[in-house]
């Protein structure tokens, strides 16, 4: 997520209404203080995914609907080549 919009705190404590508008509307709004980047404001939305936990790799793997195939797996019984160290 790229954030377009950038506000000097002076301009963001004078503007705040205008500041949370944008932010729910077009996004993330970055306050900086001297020129660089110090808090990022959000839309409640924004925060929210952001905190929505993502499944793990044995939660993916048990919600697929490949889940119940039988899969047999055979090793490949072709001996090792020769190489010379």
């Amino acid at each position: 997520m790229k954030i377009r919009n950038r506000w000097q705190l002076q301009t963001a404590k004078a503007k705040l209404s205008a500041l949370v508008q944008r932010a729910r509307k077009e996004g993330p709004q970055e306050i900086t203080v001297r020129g660089e980047g110090a808090v990022v404001v959000l839309s409640h939305e924004d925060y929210e995914r952001l905190l929505k936990r993502k499944p793990s790799l044995v939660e993916f793997l048990r919600q697929s609907p490949l889940r119940e195939v039988d899969l047999t797996i055979e090793r490949d019984k072709t001996p090792p080549r020769d190489i010379d160290l």
